[in-house]
């Protein structure tokens, strides 16, 4: 399978105004309202990156994932079918609510749910960021990157790897408690762009759905700006700022309506990966990065 990029991100909210606010006036994202009462999140061209839905609880939904055109989709959905994969096909008007041509909806082992894409359908009018941001690190590279449960980690990583076709960036092991503690796997993996890691699962069960989703800006300047921002409007820094090893971003991390953070940050390494070696690390960066402050 051909996935090109995370494309989108879908978050359950009891009050989507809450995710227009920390949208605009943390991230930096410009906010529209949806016929569905959601809110859509831009951050460029397209209709919405992150979906706002109207919702029970307060959690992550679902990852949106992008091919290139409906005869990857398609085949897609071939390979969910010659693997035993459940998915249902969404409507023309479920798909034009993510701002796509077609859309089907699917589960991974884990029960984290994933909604697979094709096209996108835009009036190309230009993003204007209210906080002023001048445009994020997105296009061909997705919209960032998203960490998931998986407490059947075996399990849920051969579906991202042999249905899904990701492939393995690199990896390594958080101990909870120190040296003593359980070993818990963190496997970075990328989709068919140069981005470091799209998705990252972790051996854990984490009730808001998703241990974090990161966005990355085009200068330091800007994650500096977003610090001035979270700290003026009382949103909870989860981990300070600092350099990861594996993709290189200095970024912060702030907590989100959601009941999980997200990674804010820049200086992404985009990877050549037919030259690309797999490592280990043992530590998660480089300096900073202190989450003792809250989850993740």
């Amino acid at each position: 399978m051909n996935i090109k990029a995370l494309t989108y991100l879908v978050v359950e909210s009891t009050d989507p105004r809450d995710w227009a606010a920390f949208g605009e006036r943390v991230i930096g994202l410009s906010a529209q309202p949806l016929a569905d009462g959601g809110i859509a999140l831009r951050a460029d061209e397209r209709l919405g990156r992150i979906f706002a839905v109207p919702g029970a609880r307060n959690r992550y939904h679902a990852s949106g994932w992008e091919v290139r055109n409906e005869a990857e989709f398609t085949a897609a959905l071939k390979i969910f079918e010659a693997k035993g994969v459940n998915f249902d096909i969404g409507t023309n008007a479920e798909a034009a609510q993510r701002g796509a041509l077609g859309l089907a909806r699917f589960a991974d082992p884990a029960g984290n749910r994933h909604e697979l894409v094709w096209g996108f359908r835009s009036d190309f009018s230009r993003f204007t960021s209210p906080a002023g941001v001048p445009k994020f690190v997105m296009g061909d590279l997705g919209m960032g990157h998203t960490v998931l449960p998986a407490p059947n980690f075996d399990e849920t990583r051969a579906f991202f790897t042999d249905i899904l076709g990701l492939g393995l960036s690199d990896l390594m092991v958080h101990r909870p408690g120190g040296a003593d503690g359980p070993a818990m796997r963190i496997h970075f993996m990328h989709v068919g762009n140069p981005r470091h890691h799209s998705l990252a699962l972790f051996e854990g069960e984490v009730p808001a759905g998703c241990v974090h989703f990161m966005l990355e800006y085009e200068s330091m300047d800007e994650v500096g700006r977003a610090i001035d921002r979270a700290a003026a409007h009382g949103a909870k820094m989860t981990a300070t700022l600092g350099r990861h090893v594996n993709d290189g971003v200095t970024s912060f991390y702030c907590a989100t309506p959601g009941g999980f953070s997200v990674e804010l940050g820049w200086g992404g390494t985009l990877i050549d990966w037919s030259r690309n070696t797999v490592f280990e690390s043992t530590s998660v960066s480089l300096w900073g990065h202190d989450f003792s402050l809250g989850f993740k």
